[in-house]
């Protein structure tokens, strides 16, 4: 037994823990949970703890659905929004076949999978997210057909007493509680509309700290008697909720993105990483806009990125490189700003770091950085740049995913194929469904 399972069983037996819940995620993100008895984690740090695979969304066949929860035991913390007498820890988990071979069909896998490759190349890839959400009265909508707004703050609106301040307050509390540090929150544009960004972490923590961070937001919310969520467009009339996200690769202490000659002080290597990005976006867009409703964001306006571009602390590019602190080397990174906050975080930064190593390996050439507004330009405009649109639905995204040798590669044929299958069924029930937008249109002129 290591130190860090010796850490954790002292620390149960200390705390007087009573439920220990063992936390992974299914295919689309959701994440799924089990209540282990503090005498049986020794065994299932031994053994893993034995479930049905098959009953999980994506994550293996009927045939094979005998599957172990080994946890990890690095993530342990104490829930602290559970009740004193009855104090609960949770541990994510990866997830293994009776042969205590990594599971092909484990998200984390495929995360793990993408930085084992990295670090093969002498990478560490560090990631910082942006979360946005919207804060709401509840999960019902009023007598119109939509949800009602928490409040009616602006973007870095300071409102003494408001809700959403407290609310925010709250959730960076109980994220540094369990120990995920938090850079800075405020208010976004959207009525309601909220942000937290979590600090700098390698990607596959920061990937853990992201579903801790959904469920935490929703249970403060639900405690003040509102709701989050974290739908990609539950407004039509305003803004959407991105999970922009910063990358970085590390060689040891030294930022490989970093050249302080060089043109916004972008190393080779980062302009690679930026190519392979652009170069695949669309076929990936399926995975880091997973929903039908994502697409509502892509190009519903407010500064979402809607076409293949790249540009110096430009805002409407899907490719941000941030200047904040140019003579320091550290800080050197590229902004993704194509994620949007109903992503799986595995998958979708597999996907842009499988994308980006492809780049790398492959001498992909960046081409010209975009110092337009994207959004103000005509499509004849934007043709003349070069700028390729992303996907403008879901089922446009799955016919460019379904064609990539990439993205098959990234998640694995068994993720593959089973995204693949959930994505097509969502448009399939889509499609045939009659809108509120259509019966008020139609309904009366024919």
């Amino acid at each position: 037994m290591d130190r860090q399972q010796e850490f954790v069983l002292r620390t149960i037996e200390e705390r007087d823990v009573r439920f220990v819940r063992l936390w992974f995620s299914d295919v689309v993100g959701a994440l799924k949970s089990v209540a282990l008895a503090p005498a049986e984690v020794e065994g299932a740090f031994a053994e893993g703890l034995g479930f049905d695979g098959s009953s999980i969304e994506g994550l293996s066949r009927v045939f094979e659905s005998d599957m172990l929860l080994k946890p990890d035991p690095s993530s342990f913390q104490i829930l602290p929004w559970r009740s004193e007498d009855e104090p609960t820890a949770r541990m994510f988990c990866d997830i293994l076949t009776p042969d205590q071979e990594a599971a092909v069909g484990d998200p984390r896998y495929v995360l793990r999978r993408q930085l084992d490759a990295a670090a093969q190349m002498g990478f560490t890839c560090y990631t910082h997210p942006e979360i946005e959400f919207y804060l709401l009265e509840s999960d019902e909508m009023d007598s119109s057909g939509r949800p009602v707004p928490a409040d009616r703050s602006g973007y870095f609106d300071h409102i003494t007493g408001s809700v959403a301040q407290d609310l925010r307050r709250h959730t960076v509390n109980m994220l540094e509680a369990v120990g995920i540090s938090v850079e800075f929150s405020h208010n976004e544009v959207g009525p309601g509309q909220n942000e937290i960004d979590l600090r700098y972490a390698d990607a596959l923590t920061t990937a853990d700290n992201i579903l801790t961070f959904r469920t935490i937001a929703k249970e403060v919310a639900l405690a003040h008697g509102k709701y989050a969520t974290f739908m990609p467009k539950p407004f039509s009339e305003h803004p959407g909720s991105a999970m922009h996200t910063h990358f970085s690769l590390f060689e040891g202490d030294t930022n490989a993105f970093f050249s302080p000659n060089a043109e916004f002080n972008l190393s080779n290597t980062a302009r690679q990483f930026i190519a392979g990005i652009l170069t695949h976006a669309p076929e990936f867009t399926a995975v880091t806009n997973q929903f039908v409703n994502s697409y509502k964001r892509l190009w519903g306006g407010g500064e979402a990125p809607s076409h293949v571009s790249w540009g110096h602390n430009n805002r409407s590019a899907l490719i941000r490189v941030p200047l904040y602190k140019p003579t320091k080397g550290g800080s050197a990174r590229v902004e993704f700003r194509g994620i949007d906050s109903a992503a799986n975080p595995y998958l979708a930064y597999a996907m842009v770091i499988g994308a980006g190593l492809k780049g790398i390996q492959e001498g992909y050439e960046l081409p010209e950085h975009v110092t337009e507004d994207v959004w103000s330009l005509t499509t004849a405009e934007r043709k003349v740049l070069g700028l390729k649109p992303l996907p403008g639905t879901l089922h446009d995204a799955i016919r460019q995913m379904e064609d990539s040798e990439l993205v098959a590669s990234v998640l694995g044929e068994q993720v593959f194929e089973n995204l693949l299958r959930n994505k097509r069924q969502e448009w399939d029930e889509y499609r045939v469904n009659v809108s509120p937008f259509e019966v008020n249109t139609y309904l009366g002129m024919v």
